[in-house]
């Protein structure tokens, strides 16, 4: 259901790719949130330009911009080479655009469901991106970069207050301007048997102008898998625990949402809360599946989870109080089976999950597809 195509250009590459499968898997778990009548907005794909040796020196220059049915996001990285030993650098400007559902969007259908709030992010960011040498078990990225964040209905217009007459951003005034200095950590470790991974993310926002965000963010994942059973039928449990807080100067659209595939499945995006502090915990059984004379197929598995989350009391905390206003519940537990399809060009997973409130939903996406 797409197209892919390499250009040589001298010792530029230019990788196109345009694929509509994407369409039919955001169809499935997203309600319309605007109407359109342009052509173009039903195109899904994505652009990008590589060239290995821009001046002469081996420097790479990455361009890339990807389209969906509702958000787009353009990325420039440039990278001078470095010894190894030293950490490497690359200079990033990124421009993203896409609909602000975890905070603002209004639950429908008991929660299972979240449809547009009117409110849509447009962030610029521009720094420099430092990957330190990686250990055996560990990594480390240190990043600064200079964001401005405009809010805009969904008529791409600026706005200031959401629908109810809220403030949707910090200052008060049609765009947020920051400097974030971002820290993030990853521990992995695995065998045949068990698998362990931790990351850390801290973020700190720098007052280089007495108007721009003052703040504080932190998320922590942690998540543990081990294999049971006899090697005829191996099957593997996980458990992922998220955790995060913030302090300081916050916008709405800075809260942790809680809701939604990879949070808490069973419901919308955002659709259990908003706040400053969030905890979600994710327990998944998978196993092979028996297909064909009892033959156990490794490309096709089943799988049985229970996803929880709340906000710990911390949705009150969060300017305007948007979740309060929407009703949401501030926690909330998911439970369902579904299957996993692992093939050469991705992996395909669905997902049939019910929620606290008796309402069943349908997720399909694709991961880890080939460029």
């Amino acid at each position: 259901m797409g197209a892919q195509k390499s250009i040589h250009a001298g010792k530029a590459k230019i990788d196109v790719n345009v694929d509509f499968t994407h369409k039919l898997c955001a169809s499935l778990r997203l309600p319309s949130l605007r109407n359109s009548g342009s052509p173009l907005s039903l195109l899904i794909g994505s652009l990008c330009i590589k060239h290995p040796n821009l001046f002469g020196g081996s420097e790479k220059l990455d361009v890339s911009w990807d389209k969906g049915l509702y958000d787009s996001n353009i990325l420039v990285a440039y990278r001078r080479p470095r010894p190894q030993w030293v950490a490497q650098q690359c200079f990033v400007m990124q421009h993203s655009l896409s609909p602000e559902i975890g905070v603002h969007g209004i639950p429908v259908d008991n929660f299972s469901r979240s449809g547009s709030g009117g409110v849509n992010l447009s962030r610029l960011s521009v720094g420099l991106d430092l990957n330190e040498p990686a250990s055996s078990k560990w990594s480390s990225t240190t990043s600064i970069k200079f964001e401005n964040v405009r809010l805009l209905n969904d008529d791409g217009r600026s706005i200031t207050r959401d629908l109810d007459g809220f403030p949707v951003t910090c200052s008060g005034n049609a765009h947020d301007s920051m400097v974030v200095l971002k820290q993030e950590s990853q521990y992995a470790k695995a065998n045949d048997r068990s698998f362990s991974r931790f990351t850390m993310q801290i973020e700190q926002g720098i007052p280089v102008l007495s108007k721009w965000l003052i703040f504080n963010r932190f998320k922590c994942v942690a998540s543990k898998g081990i294999k049971v059973g006899p090697a005829f039928l191996l099957t593997r449990h996980a458990m992922l625990l998220t955790g995060g807080s913030i302090v300081g100067d916050m916008a709405p659209y800075q809260a942790f949402a809680i809701g939604g595939l990879g949070s808490v499945r069973g419901y919308g995006e955002g659709a259990v809360g908003s706040g400053r502090s969030c905890l979600v915990a994710n327990t998944e059984l998978t196993f092979p599946l028996i297909v064909f004379c009892c033959i156990q197929s490794k490309m096709l598995e089943g799988s049985l989870f229970l996803d929880c989350g709340t906000d710990l009391g911390s949705g009150r905390l969060v300017p305007g109080n948007p979740a309060l206003r929407q009703g949401k519940p501030g926690s909330g537990v998911g439970l369902g089976y579904g299957l996993r399809f692992k093939s050469p060009i991705g992996h395909f997973q669905v997902d049939y999950a019910i929620n606290a409130f008796h309402q069943k939903t349908l997720y399909f996406g694709i991961t880890n597809l080939a460029s």
